[in-house]
C-alpha cells in the first residue's frame, strides 16, 4: 500500500492569492459592495500566504503582488461605493428616465439631467462643464 503524497501549503498560495485578487479587481468593476468583501478576502489570503512563504524561506513575490493588488483594489471598491451611495438619487432617477427613453434625444436628454443633477452636488464643477462619458 502507498501512502499519499500530501502536498506543502505553500504550493499554490501565492498563485491562490495572485488569483483572488483579480477576481477582486474584476468584482469591484462589475459590483463594487461585492468587490469590498471580496478584495477583503483576497487580502486575507494574500497575507496569510506571504507569512506561510516567509516561514518556509520561499520567495513571497506572488503573495505580496497579490497583497498590493486586493488592497488596491479594496480602496478602489470603498470610492467606487461611495460615490455610488452619495449619488444615489440622481443614478435613481436616471434609469428610471432610461427606462421610460424610446428614443436617442430622450437618452440624451436623461444623461443631461443627470449631469445638471451631479453638478449641483459638486460645487466645485460649474453649470455646465460636467460631461459624463455615457452613450445613449
Amino acid at each position: 500500500m502507498t501512502t499519499p503524497v500530501k502536498a506543502h501549503p505553500t504550493e499554490g498560495a501565492g498563485r491562490r492569492a495572485l488569483w483572488l485578487a483579480v477576481a477582486a479587481v474584476i468584482l469591484t468593476i462589475l459590483l463594487p459592495l461585492a468587490g469590498i468583501v471580496m478584495s477583503v478576502i483576497a487580502l486575507v489570503v494574500s497575507i496569510r500566504a506571504v507569512r506561510t512563504l516567509r516561514s518556509e524561506t520561499r520567495p513571497a513575490g506572488t503573495g505580496v503582488t497579490g497583497m498590493v493588488v486586493s488592497a488596491l483594489a479594496l480602496l478602489l471598491a470603498l470610492a467606487l461605493a461611495a460615490t455610488q451611495f452619495y449619488f444615489r438619487d440622481e443614478l435613481a432617477a436616471y434609469t428610471d428616465c432610461r427606462t421610460g427613453a424610446g428614443t436617442v434625444a430622450a437618452q440624451n436628454e436623461c444623461v443631461q439631467r443627470l449631469e445638471r443633477a451631479m453638478e449641483k452636488k459638486l460645487p466645485f464643477v460649474q453649470p455646465g462643464e460636467l460631461r459624463l462619458p455615457i452613450a445613449p
